[in-house]
């Protein structure tokens, strides 16, 4: 089984209206380039000063959701909306949350990110999540015509435990929206990427946020998707862009049949 799938890249800013206008073209886009699977990178609808997320973060079924259902149903495509903040009634946090929508519109999934960004690198970004959002703790996979698909999101990929429990449950296409930054991007997003893929023998989709968010950090970018054997299929320019790759499904399953290193495992 062939199709094709898609990953967005954008520059959200404070500006939600905005953002969500150009994720619905981008999407749009993707369909009219033949995608059957579209995904948005993480916290697409809105990014800004982290005092003030509680004020723009929404409920699971707010009017970001509620479009990105419309957009899916319209289009008849699965669509992952990457993450926004979810809004965590009296609380003073959010959760980082990823929705995945089917051609129906219905939300098939609904990822809360585990792993918060918590870091002090002197040469490049201090960051700390978890003062204004809550930690996930479910690994989140859905069924899709396609198969099965896993969730994830930005910091997650650091994790490989993670993946292998998405894979546990079967999934053989796993998403990874980020807002990775430039600084640790540039060394480590593309080995982490293709070593998820390799080990896992899955594909993995990866929208990024490119570029400087004056509010925020500057990120970098290099949206990928890449196959089970490790090779990149396509990486973003850039700037903010739709690419498109084929996924193979019946590749998949010849590459672990082939190496079966996924039956081989003897720690769990």
């Amino acid at each position: 089984m062939k199709f094709i799938a898609a990953a967005i890249q954008m520059l959200a800013s404070e500006d939600k209206e905005a953002n969500v206008t150009h994720a619905e073209n981008a999407v749009r886009e993707a369909a009219e380039r033949g995608a059957r699977m579209a995904a948005l990178p993480e916290v697409f609808n809105w990014r800004g000063d982290k005092a003030d997320e509680k004020k723009h973060a929404e409920p699971l079924a707010g009017p970001t959701a509620e479009r990105m259902s419309r957009l899916a149903r319209e289009l008849k495509i699965y669509l992952l909306a990457g993450s926004f903040l979810e809004e965590i009634p009296e609380a003073r946090k959010c959760y980082n949350t990823s929705l995945l929508f089917g051609p129906d519109g219905r939300q098939l999934a609904r990822y809360r990110k585990i792993h918060l960004f918590d870091v002090a690198i002197a040469r490049g970004v201090t960051a700390l999540e978890s003062e204004t959002r809550e930690y996930g703790a479910d690994v989140v996979t859905a069924e899709t015509e396609f198969g099965r698909v896993g969730l994830t999101v930005c910091y997650d990929l650091r994790f490989p435990e993670l993946y292998r429990g998405l894979v546990d449950h079967g999934a053989k296409i796993i998403f990874v929206p980020a807002a990775f930054t430039a600084f640790t991007g540039e060394a480590h997003w593309e080995p982490l990427l293709r070593a998820r893929a390799i080990e896992n023998q899955a594909y993995v989709i990866a929208p990024d946020q490119i570029g400087h968010n004056p509010k925020s950090f500057s990120t970098y970018g290099n949206s990928m998707i890449v196959d089970p054997w490790g090779r990149i299929l396509a990486r973003a320019p850039d700037k903010p862009s739709v690419i498109t790759a084929e996924i193979d499904l019946d590749y998949l399953a010849t590459v672990r049949e082939e190496l079966p290193a996924l039956t081989h495992r003897r720690l769990r």
